[in-house]
């Protein structure tokens, strides 16, 4: 009966949480820390399973200084991991047109790898400093 049980709890995680509860769990943590100002906005990431979402958000304010997804911008690119570094530079790209030259990077309680990594790596090549 135990080695049932050993199977079910690593199914669903560590300590009994499931992919969603951890994520939700280390965003939390994440936004504790950080905030996003007019001189230096948060840059916040969204994956789907689909597409790539990034947002340059003013906190203070509550207001999105710029954004860039693969879906509105009509990015593209061979692989999911080349797409994401395509939205980071359209990203930084939107944010030179607001004069934003620097922004606290929020991986929205993602792991730091692929496609999140490769936006970030995208949006410095942009000339965004993080």
């Amino acid at each position: 009966m135990t080695g049932g049980s050993v199977i079910f709890r690593e199914s669903i995680g560590i300590m009994g949480q499931s992919k969603q509860e951890r994520r939700a769990r280390v965003k939390k943590g994440i936004r504790k820390k950080m905030s996003g100002t007019s001189a230096r906005p948060r840059l916040t990431v969204y994956r789907s399973s689909n597409h790539i979402y990034a947002q340059l958000i003013d906190d203070l304010a509550g207001v999105t200084l710029a954004s860039a997804s693969s879906q509105a911008d009509k990015v593209s690119g061979d692989n999911p991991v080349a797409v994401g570094k395509a939205v980071g530079l359209k990203l930084a790209e939107h944010a030179k047109a607001e004069g934003i030259d620097s922004a606290v990077f929020d991986r929205n309680g993602y792991r730091y790898q692929g496609r999140v990594k490769a936006l970030a790596e995208g949006a410095r090549e942009g000339g965004l400093k993080m």
